[in-house]
């Protein structure tokens, strides 16, 4: 069976799968600090840049804030698909917000526009949250920044909020994107955990899958932290392959020679 080791370490789950509530996510001091700005941002209806390095955790950040904004008053949508032309784009998010996209380029734009003002009038604050922002097309990107022009650019009816790797903040500063730029009031970056930061996540993952001692040595997370960087996607994936390396061989502790094998660096008479 592939999850042997889970019978093995007696958990009753997977301790790093992605599969968890947005209620149980863990954030470092750093990350609480990133997600408190952007809910802040939102309910003052400004607009948001957050970037980071791959796996840095800047979608655990969006889940975050979808489970700390108040339901009531707020419309959260979710964009991920940001490979698209600008009518595609449109297309996506009309769909994503439950309308019937239209035929023209036009037509589309004019429903979401006309949908964020028919919320407006009920007092709903809508929030686009729109992942992997660093691959929009240019002509999307050219757009935006009328999406967020209500009366005469006098009513701020729409938060958005651009996630994505830091070459988007680059793309932004350019002179061509500088109308949407300087309409961004918040501009946010996470930054790398440290190594209490692995071992204090890495604990909490398995104390949720019923550990009840540590699994893992300090050296061994330390090389972890080292192996993964501040990556969760790579802690999580080199985590669980140290616990099946343990399993394996009957060792009921992950140490670090467990750890140097699966991440490579095993050198003679480690192990």
């Amino acid at each position: 069976m592939s999850e042997s080791f889970v019978r093995f370490f007696a958990l009753s789950e997977a301790a790093f799968s992605k599969e968890i509530a947005d209620s149980d996510l863990w954030l470092p001091p750093s990350k609480q600090e990133v997600v408190e700005e952007v809910c802040e941002a939102v309910q003052e209806h400004a607009q948001v840049l957050l970037v980071g390095e791959p796996g840095a955790g800047k979608t655990c950040v969006l889940r975050a804030v979808r489970h700390r904004l108040p339901q009531a008053g707020y419309r959260l949508t979710y964009c991920h698909n940001a490979t698209l032309g600008r009518r595609d784009f449109y297309r996506q998010l009309c769909q994503a917000l439950g309308l019937t996209p239209a035929a023209t380029a036009a037509a589309v734009f004019y429903a979401v526009s006309n949908h964020v003002e028919n919320l407006g009038r009920d007092r709903i604050h809508p929030v686009f949250l729109l992942d992997e922002a660093h691959l929009l097309h240019q002509d999307t990107l050219d757009h935006l920044h009328i999406l967020l022009n209500y009366e005469w650019d006098s009513r701020a009816l729409l938060s958005l909020v651009l996630v994505g790797l830091s070459d988007l903040q680059d793309r932004l500063e350019l002179r061509k994107n500088r109308s949407l730029y300087s309409r961004i009031e918040r501009r946010l970056s996470i930054g790398p955990m440290v190594v209490d930061d692995t071992a204090e996540y890495v604990q909490l993952r398995l104390r949720r899958a019923g550990a009840d001692r540590e699994i893992f040595t300090a050296d061994a997370l330390t090389a972890l932290h080292e192996a993964a960087g501040s990556s969760l996607r790579e802690i999580d994936r080199i985590a669980t392959a140290a616990l099946r390396e343990a399993a394996r061989r009957k060792k009921k502790l992950v140490e670090r020679d467990v750890m140097a094998r699966i991440v490579g660096d095993l050198t003679p008479g480690d192990g």
